[in-house]
């Protein structure tokens, strides 16, 4: 594994408290993993991943780095995951392969990160460890306690830290649903106790802190299902986020009303739900949900398709369907194709994309919240602070959010009471130290991101990126020549290969004038019995690179082979 090698800094030091280390999740939407220091033990709470934006070509994923936790490896007690996103459990793996401690959660949860752990061919043996809301555990000298929470999917927690100099309690991802679907709603009366008690630090998600009011109810979208199912005519396709438990049973209801067969589209969709389906956690009855290949047998009014793809992913089944590309469903006209869900920052155009060639090929199409197909797990405004004012914490960190949710955080609990000294706007790797009389920002440890493009984790940095976004945008030109090293002549070629630059066979002129240019070049260094081949290819990418901006004002990569005889 491939981490950074930079020291941890550490500027000054209170003499005794908890140590806050966030290692992801501060300043953008991903990677979530903090680390609670006490006493020489560790902590880590979640484990997640950040998808790639457009700039990271060619990268799958991206985690943390988790260099300070490999430096104090002995120290690592274990790791405790508040739900079963994948921005909360999909860097597991790869800690996991490089500090095997105990995993614990709820129930579903746990079985998300066993279906990701034998996925990611994992031979090490994780103990994870199924752990039931307001049951305290220990982990090393930590006594944890997990609270129930709601979110856009079940079995997720906020997680309290019981330690010698008070509780830090983490929210997770949370919103105060009034009427959830599973009928488990946010333990207030767990909330409202610790902060009776006293809460020392609080860590709150900031996803929604720029919308007002209070987030809708998951069974509302529901009910806007219900009407939809009852006035559709011919086939019904639904994309939403794998992970939404309580979507895809919604779904599953307002089939079961309405006589249609749901059949399932999107390998980690059918992981989810397969897994789901075994603990409990989805309510189907028996012969409802049938196998893709047999949605041919059935009239088009009589089932609906549960896919990926709700972000326009490119490969994901949705966009496939969108582009005629899907082995087994071909979007038809009459067919009511749902996006229930929000696009993420970054993901606009993919999902316009998808919804155009949907209305290409004749589909009625309903997207996002303000058709009531969408509701967002996060918090809004008003919720926010009411959390803060049943946790009423001595000092507060915003968490989980962009750089500006978490500046919009900090405003809305200083309106609620939390006097600012007492407020941390960290980054990633910022190391806050509390106890009960003080609090401060105390230095940092290394807390970049690790790339993984395919089997390589981290081997692809800066320099690879840089080149990738070249070729995107300029193309290559490969230079072949041969030499008689001891005639100082040019025994064959330059040959030149085009690739993402020019068409060779329509840029004679060109090409022809880009030969001649390497030729004198290598004339000139032969002449002077410069024969080092290093010096002829900077010479050779040099004069080249002028020569083709001249006349194209494009800057292809350059790649020069020299031969010898």
């Amino acid at each position: 594994m491939f981490y950074s090698k930079e020291a941890t800094v550490i500027k000054s030091k209170i003499y005794d408290g908890v140590s806050i280390i966030p290692l992801g999740g501060l300043g953008e939407i991903g990677k979530n993993m903090t680390a609670i220091k006490c006493d020489n033990e560790i902590l880590i709470i979640d484990a997640g991943l950040l998808f790639p934006d457009e700039e990271l070509l060619g990268i799958d994923i991206v985690i943390q780095d988790i260099s300070y936790l490999l430096e104090h490896r002995d120290m690592v007690k274990g790791v405790v995951i508040t739900h079963g996103h994948e921005d909360h459990i999909g860097a597991l793996p790869y800690l996991l392969r490089e500090i095997n401690v105990p995993v614990y959660s709820m129930k579903l949860t746990i079985g998300l990160i066993e279906t990701k752990l034998k996925e990611a061919t994992f031979a090490a043996n994780p103990r994870l460890h199924v752990v039931k809301p307001r049951q305290e555990f220990k982990v090393g000298s930590f006594r944890v306690e997990l609270i129930r929470t709601c979110h856009s999917i079940p079995d997720s927690v906020a997680v309290a830290v019981h330690t010698p100099y008070g509780i830090i309690l983490h929210s997770g991802d949370f919103k105060f649903d009034q009427t959830p679907v599973d009928g488990h709603s946010i333990d207030y009366q767990r909330i409202a106790e610790l902060g009776n008690k006293g809460v020392l630090a609080f860590l709150s998600d900031s996803t929604n802190v720029e919308r007002p009011g209070y987030s809708t109810s998951e069974k509302s979208v529901g009910e806007s299902f219900d009407h939809i199912f009852r006035t559709a005519s011919e086939r019904i396709i639904i994309a939403t986020f794998a992970s939404n438990v309580h979507r895809i049973q919604q779904v599953i209801n307002a089939a079961c009303n309405y006589g249609r067969k749901v059949a399932i589209a999107g390998r980690s969709m059918v992981n989810i739900a397969n897994v789901a389906q075994e603990m409990g956690y989805l309510d189907v009855p028996s012969g409802t949900i049938i196998e893709l290949d047999e949605l041919s047998q059935y009239p088009r009014n009589e089932v609906v398709l549960l896919t990926t793809g709700s972000q326009g992913e490119p490969m994901s089944a949705l966009t496939r369907m969108a582009m005629s590309d899907h082995r087994q469903v071909k979007i038809e006209a009459g067919d009511t194709v749902i996006l229930s869900a929000s696009p993420i920052p970054g993901n606009e155009k993919l999902v316009s994309r998808v919804i155009d060639m949907l209305y290409r090929l004749g589909a009625r199409v309903i997207a996002g919240s303000n058709n009531g197909v969408h509701t967002s797990g996060h918090a809004c405004r008003e919720e926010l602070k009411m959390m803060l004012n049943l946790v009423k914490p001595k000092y507060f960190i915003p968490a989980h959010g962009e750089y500006r949710m978490l500046v919009k955080h900090k405003q809305l609990a200083m309106e609620v009471g939390i006097p600012e000294e007492n407020i941390f706007i960290a980054e990633n790797g910022s190391v806050i130290e509390v106890n009960e009389y003080q609090g401060a920002i105390t230095g940092k440890v290394p807390a970049g991101r690790v790339l993984i493009d395919g089997l390589g984790v981290g081997d692809v940095g800066n320099i690879v990126l840089r080149d990738r976004k070249q070729l995107s945008q300029d193309g290559i030109l490969i230079v072949v020549v041969t030499l008689d090293r001891e005639n100082h002549t040019i025994a064959a070629g330059p040959d030149i290969v085009s690739r993402g630059f020019v068409y060779v066979r329509e840029a004679d002129e060109l090409m022809t004038g880009a030969k001649e240019k390497v030729a004198q070049t290598l004339e000139k260094y032969l002449e002077r019995n410069i024969v080092d081949w290093s010096s002829l290819k900077t010479g050779l990418r040099d004069s080249l690179s002028k020569y083709l901006y001249e006349k194209t004002r494009r800057r292809p990569m350059i790649l020069p082979i020299i031969q010898e005889i």
